[in-house]
């Protein structure tokens, strides 16, 4: 199938069926398709768009975002999940705002010289609210191309990403970028799916060699499995004389970095001992609550939520902002981590019935 025939059928699919209705579409501002791409990085169209909608509500353009504090930033981002978009995405506003006169700039090399803007992210971009004839090649894409092509090998391997990024960039056309960006992208997620495809409504089955070849479950390969690693840890629900829980910001990177989490205990050494050693404050510490796991990408994280009550003056937990006593009613005022946060209200519902 050539070129422009592959253009031809995706732009006429997406005349008919794709979608034009989404939130960054209504106006397509390089800030707001950065935003909304950021966001969709590893997270479904249907749970962005909320998040998208208070963000850009809350920070409407690139200096109203890298003038906000990073703590706000994250509070309107949890629950979303890999937090280090965030991180970035306010980093990056604030290069644009001290070194490019706060516009969002128009050259895909300056684009991807931003905190958290790879080349796809940057061609995005460039495509949806520039009209500019850029490559994409999001997770979507990258499937949809591997079986059209019947693209042999994983596609984080080097050879195989600089087949499908030649296969994305033959068959980007010059005319209606915009739309046929938007339009891979759906097609690849509506159609070209993971698991059981809808080959049947697909424009491009007539040419797509893994549909010929009844294979389209074999394409792309799969990453190589590996299990992943086990931490463990005690997170203390530590409570002061009137019901505040203590809560510590975490170093910026990492999991859940910047956000407010529960102080952590290591497992070789008692709770209370811990408390006073690191915390200066005597608790009482009650029994543990069952054993949660929350799963990363490269790592599952159990965790054992252990509930004390400060028997002693609880000056501590203004160090430098590290430390905050805190309303479990007022937990909208903080980004907090989902696990936590579902933690934070389960111990407000018990005190609330005790």
């Amino acid at each position: 199938m050539s070129p422009l025939e592959f253009a031809r059928r995706v732009l006429a699919w997406f005349d008919a069926h794709g979608r034009k209705r989404l939130p960054w579409k209504e106006n397509p501002t390089p800030y707001r398709v950065w935003v909304s791409e950021i966001m969709l990085q590893q997270t479904q169209v249907a749970t962005v768009i909320p998040y998208y909608r208070r963000f850009v509500e809350r920070f409407p353009d690139v200096q109203a975002l890298a003038a906000a504090d990073l703590d706000e930033v994250l509070t309107i981002w949890a629950g979303l999940g890999y937090y280090a978009r965030a991180r970035h995405l306010h980093q990056a506003a604030r290069i644009v705002r001290d070194r490019h006169d706060g516009k969002m700039p128009l050259d895909v090399a300056a684009l991807q010289n931003l905190p958290g803007i790879g080349r796809s992210t940057a061609g995005a971009v460039l495509a949806l609210a520039s009209g500019q004839r850029q490559p994409i090649l999001d997770g979507n894409v990258k499937r949809l191309l591997a079986r059209f092509a019947a693209v042999e090998g994983w596609p984080g391997q080097r050879q195989v990403l600089a087949a499908l990024w030649e296969l994305a960039e033959r068959y980007t056309p010059v005319e209606r970028v915009a739309d046929y960006t938007q339009a891979i992208m759906d097609l690849g997620a509506l159609i070209c799916a993971p698991r059981r495809p809808r080959c049947e409504m697909c424009p491009l089955a007539e040419g797509c060699i893994a549909h010929a070849r009844g294979q389209e479950a074999a394409y792309p390969t799969p990453k190589p499995h590996r299990d992943l690693p086990v931490r463990a840890t005690r997170m203390v629900l530590l409570r002061g004389a009137n019901g505040e829980v203590l809560l510590e910001r975490r170093p910026p990177v990492g999991i859940w970095g910047g956000l407010w989490s529960l102080p952590e205990c290591p497992l070789d050494i008692e709770v209370a001992d811990w408390c006073r050693e690191r915390l200066g404050l005597t608790a009482v510490v009650e029994a543990p609550w069952k054993v949660l796991r929350h799963s990363f990408s490269h790592f599952h994280l159990d965790f054992t939520p252990i509930p004390a009550v400060v028997t002693g003056p609880a000056g501590v937990a203004m160090e430098a902002g590290r430390f905050v006593w805190y309303n479990t009613g007022q937990l909208e005022n903080l980004g907090i981590p989902a696990p936590v946060r579902l933690l934070l209200t389960a111990l407000a519902s018990k005190q609330s019935n005790d």
